[in-house]
């Protein structure tokens, strides 16, 4: 059934709450896990900027969970995706649907849904429009 997982993460402790889940899940159907990092730029009339000043650092993070993930027997790739500020769960659906995953797996902060709409949240952007199932994981 869950053939693909993708696995969409920021580096934040948020997201890292949903990876447990994702790797019980995997290895119990034998899925391969799609970890999608979607990097947001704030656009600008030079160029566009990481949202994240410390992007390097949350690519190095993801790449050890990634060895975690593999020295654990798991199929895992990385994909990543760029996006305009805002518009980081439309790549992340985008990668999904490109990488054939039957499921996205998230982490989220925990927002009312007030506050969710207010902060523009990825995660409830990615309920309407992901072209799979979402599992929302919220943190301990």
């Amino acid at each position: 059934m869950f053939e693909v997982i993708a696995w969409a993460t920021d580096g934040s402790e948020a997201a890292d709450s949903a990876l447990p889940i994702v790797t019980e899940l995997a290895k119990t159907v034998g899925a391969k896990v799609v970890v999608i990092h979607a990097e947001e730029f704030a656009v600008g009339r030079a160029a566009g900027y990481p949202v994240h000043v410390d992007e390097d650092e949350l690519q190095s993070k993801i790449r050890g969970q990634i060895d975690k993930l593999k020295g654990e027997g798991l199929d895992v790739t990385l994909t990543g995706a760029s996006a305009a500020v805002g518009n980081a769960a439309h790549a992340i659906a985008r990668v999904a649907e490109d990488e054939g995953a039957k499921l996205i797996a998230v982490g989220t902060r925990g927002h009312s849904p007030v506050a969710g709409l207010l902060l523009g949240s990825v995660t409830q952007r990615l309920l309407h429009i992901a072209p799979c199932p979402v599992l929302v994981v919220r943190p301990d």
